[in-house]
């Protein structure tokens, strides 16, 4: 819903009703993630995308009906590839969507939703999409310091909130299957839950021209990205136009401050761009000693890799909490110019998010996603 929520909210506030169709599940090649949403206005019309065009249509036509009639569906595309190619999903792949009307009688939430969304603070949708009938589309919404709405059994909300929770810490999206009570090792009821963590971050240090262009596409990719470099003279936001705020501080002690007041989790990006060893190696000391990082990268050479590593080593670090640094930083594309090299690292950050491995698809065989 996130990125149709302005929109939603807009006609939400003017008392309209639309059509909300959200990918609530995805198997094979599918070719977008649980959260994509798509809305049919009151006009006719259609906002956003649940498969990158491949069953809009159908989609849109199924939009209208349960605009028309309030009555929600949850509703499979692509079952077989025949039947994919008959919808239009000529990828192959199957997607799970759940179709309902919002107004505001049917989501009095939503407002207070697309605020925290905008203000990137956490809250969480959870909605039934199976069940049983006078279940379907009620919904709980999670703030981590309180809860809106309900399922209709205050049993299942309590679950509910609890299992929410967990993900919004994490971040994630998933469906959750309970009795149609709540007891979470029944079946008969499936809820749909849609976290709106505050975005991932990404810390680059060192205020080099390789940083501007990794700070560019980390943005691109979604992180809330800070540039850090210990000189004033280089760590300037008009060098760093891509960078969401850049620090001037020495990289380890703001590293240290950052993960003492609970801003660094396993979301975070770490890319250390400097190559220099009395800015590296105390940085990367305290990286990786963090319990919880996505991602630490640290350019160099070869033999700035073997030297750093040395250092490291005299200060105690152990051979696992080596193998969490990824040096040289970036996947092997050839890359040269410093938009290159960010391609090469935000390439490294995808794989290593994905399990990807960094191979051409064209000599690979076998599903394109990793299952």
């Amino acid at each position: 819903m996130r990125d149709v929520v302005d929109k939603l909210a807009r006609w939400w506030g003017e008392g309209e009703t639309v059509a909300l169709a959200t990918v609530v599940g995805t198997y094979r090649s599918a070719p977008r993630r649980p959260g994509a949403s798509m809305l049919v206005g009151p006009d006719g019309e259609a906002v956003g995308s649940v498969s990158g065009g491949c069953v809009e249509g159908a989609v849109y036509e199924l939009g209208q009906q349960v605009r028309a009639d309030g009555r929600p569906v949850l509703q499979r595309y692509g079952v077989s590839d025949d039947d994919a190619f008959a919808v239009g999903l000529t990828c192959g792949g199957i997607i799970d969507l759940f179709v309902e009307k919002v107004n505001r009688e049917t989501f009095p939430q939503l407002g207070a939703v697309a605020e925290a969304i905008g203000k990137e603070q956490p809250v969480a949708v959870a909605t039934v999409i199976c069940g049983p009938p006078q279940r379907l589309g009620t919904r709980l919404v999670v703030w981590p310091d309180r809860v809106e709405g309900s399922t209709g059994s205050q049993r299942l909300d309590d679950a509910v909130r609890d299992d929410v929770r967990g993900l919004l810490d994490a971040g994630r999206n998933a469906t959750l299957h309970y009795g149609v009570d709540g007891q979470r090792r029944g079946e008969g009821l499936d809820v749909f839950v849609e976290s709106f963590a505050p975005p991932p971050r990404m810390i680059v240090f060192g205020a080099i021209d390789f940083a501007a262009a990794v700070a560019r596409i980390g943005s691109f990719l979604g992180f809330r990205v800070t540039v850090c470099d210990a000189r004033p003279v280089f760590a300037t936001t008009s060098r760093f136009p891509g960078a969401h705020e850049v620090v001037v501080e020495w990289p380890h002690r703001y590293l240290a401050a950052e993960a003492e007041a609970g801003r660094i989790d396993a979301r975070t990006a770490l890319c250390v761009l400097t190559h220099d060893p009395k800015f590296d190696v105390p940085l990367l000391e305290v990286a990786l000693r963090l319990p919880e990082v996505a991602y630490i990268g640290a350019m160099g050479s070869r033999r700035t890799h073997d030297d750093r590593r040395a250092r490291l080593v005299e200060r105690g670090l152990t051979e696992a909490e080596l193998a969490r640094m990824s040096s040289p930083i970036g996947l092997d594309l050839g890359a040269r110019t410093p938009e290159e090299t960010a391609v090469s690292i935000a390439a490294e950050l995808i794989a290593t998010h994905w399990g990807g491995v960094g191979a051409r698809l064209a000599d690979r065989e076998g599903p394109i996603h990793a299952r």
